[in-house]
């Protein structure tokens, strides 16, 4: 594993442990091998290592909601299971950015949050092409369901995270409730 990679990930267990604010660099440099100033090399700062594990996780999340599919019911579904598992493999980095986003400081925060209204308007995209007849309220309603359904699992003991067919159970709970806007 690169050093970047180490870092980061050991940033990733150390926010969720302790906060962002509450991990010094010179614990995470200690905890991913190497001593505080060394991260210097690596990284500007704390800041930009959050910045840089939301930024990878925007880039993953936003790729897996290009349509694929014809079927725009097909697509929804697979969109769901991509981001139940990606939840459920990266609890500790969702929960990170669901409770210190607050952190971010500029010019990092204003790219976020410019990635993440990108990444909320393809969810609403896919709901839309899904359910035709639903209203733009309804879509918001209907998508904002889907995503706190899905990255509640952040906060779920991660015994459950490991259940078997997760992602279909997820799946099966988004479309059941998404049936509610076409009737």
């Amino acid at each position: 594993m690169d050093r970047n990679r180490k870092i980061l990930d050991t940033a990733a267990e150390l926010f969720y442990e302790k906060g962002f604010h509450g991990t010094s660099v010179d614990e995470l440099g200690s905890r991913a091998g190497l001593s505080g100033p060394a991260i210097y090399r690596h990284f500007s700062g704390k800041d930009e290592i959050l910045a840089t594990l939301f930024d990878e996780a925007m880039d993953e999340l936003i790729g897996a909601t290009e349509p694929v599919h014809d079927d725009a019911d097909l697509d929804l579904q697979r969109m769901i299971r991509h981001h139940a598992l990606f939840a459920a493999r990266h609890r500790h980095l969702v929960n990170v950015s669901q409770r210190e986003d607050r952190s971010l400081v500029d010019p990092w925060r204003k790219a976020i949050n410019r990635r993440r209204k990108q990444y909320v308007q393809s969810w609403e995209a896919a709901v839309a092409r899904s359910i035709p007849a639903a209203s733009p309220a309804e879509v918001s309603v209907a998508t904002q369901s889907c995503l706190g359904m899905i990255f509640s699992i952040a906060y779920w003991p991660a015994k459950v995270t490991r259940t078997a067919g997760l992602a279909d159970h997820m799946v099966r709970m988004a479309s059941e409730g998404l049936d509610a806007f076409r009737e």
